[in-house]
C-alpha cells in the first residue's frame, strides 16, 4: 500500500530553492514496518563538491551521474525494532529504544534483512544522489548540529532515527549517527574493501560530508555502521494515489 505525502520545499545553503519537481511519495513496507521514500530519476554531479576543502582523492574528480530509473529508499536507518521483527535478533551495543538504529550488523547481515523485506542495500550513485536531494552542497543545511549526529553533539552514542531535520527529500541522517553499508567495493574490482557513507556518531565534521567514502571489510561489525535498504519495484508512476 502507497501513502503520499506532499512537502514543502527545503531552503538551500544560499536560501535557495531545491523542490523536487514532484510531491514527496513515501510507502510503508509491511514486512519491517518502515517508511520508504520514492527517488526520482535524474542527474547530479557526485563527488566532491564545489568549495569543499575536506576532499580526499578518492571523491575527485566530480563528474555527471545519471540515475535512469528511480528506486526507493529507507526514509531512515533501519531500527532496531525493525531488525528485530525480521531476524528476531539485535546485535546492537547501544540500547534503550526500539527507534535506536541497529548497528553491530556486517554487510551481509545488512543484505539478509533487506532481502527479507523485499528490498536490497543501494549503490553510491543512489545513497550520494538521494542524500543530496538536488543540492550541489557538501551538505543539505549549513547547520550541522541540526541535521546529524557526530562527535561533537552525540555524546559518544546513536541517538533515535529521525531526530534531526531531514534533507529536502525527507530523508534522515544520511549525514551522521551511523556510516552506512553500500553495495559498491571501495575500488573496482576489490570486493574484499567495501564503501561506507554518511559518517557517525564519533566522526568529527570534516567527515559528515555527502561525498566522504568510508571503507571497511564487509565482514565486519562496528557499533558506528548500520543501513538502509533500497529497492526497485511498485513504482509511484505506475499507481494511482488512494
Amino acid at each position: 500500500m502507497l501513502t503520499f505525502a506532499t512537502v514543502a520545499a527545503a531552503p538551500s545553503p544560499e536560501g535557495q530553492s531545491v523542490a523536487q519537481s514532484a510531491p514527496v511519495v513515501t510507502k510503508i513496507n509491511p514486512k519491517d514496518g518502515l517508511t520508504y521514500v520514492w527517488i526520482p530519476p535524474g542527474k547530479f554531479m557526485m563527488g566532491c563538491s564545489p568549495g569543499d576543502a575536506a576532499c580526499d582523492e578518492d571523491e575527485k574528480p566530480p563528474r555527471e551521474v545519471t540515475i535512469a530509473k528511480g528506486f526507493w529508499i529507507g526514509q531512515t536507518l533501519v531500527t532496531q525494532g525493525a531488525y528485530q521483527r525480521v531476524t528476531g535478533e539485535n546485535p546492537s551495543f547501544f540500547h534503550g529504544s526500539d527507534q535506536l538504529p541497529v548497528e553491530q550488523v556486517n554487510l551481509m547481515d545488512a543484505h539478509e534483512y533487506c532481502s527479507k523485506v523485499g528490498m536490497r542495500i543501494p549503490n553510491e550513485a543512489e545513497w550520494e544522489y538521494a542524500a543530496r536531494a538536488n543540492n550541489p552542497a557538501s551538505r543539505y543545511a549549513d547547520d550541522l548540529d541540526a541535521i546529524a549526529w557526530y562527535k561533537d553533539n552525540s555524546y559518544a552514542h546513536t541517538h533515535e532515527v529521525a531526530s534531526k531535520k531531514p534533507n529536502a527529500w525527507q530523508l534522515y541522517d544520511m549525514l551522521g549517527n551511523l556510516w552506512q553499508w553500500m553495495s559498491d567495493p571501495f575500488k573496482p574490482g576489490e570486493p574484499v574493501s567495501v564503501v561506507q557513507r554518511g559518517g557517525s556518531w564519533k566522526n568529527r565534521a570534516s567527515s559528515i560530508r555527502v561525498s566522504n567514502r568510508g571503507i571497511d571489510s564487509g565482514g565486519t561489525e562496528r557499533s558506528y555502521a548500520g543501513f538502509r535498504c533500497a529497492g526497485d519495484t511498485d513504482a509511484p508512476e505506475n499507481k494511482n494515489p488512494q
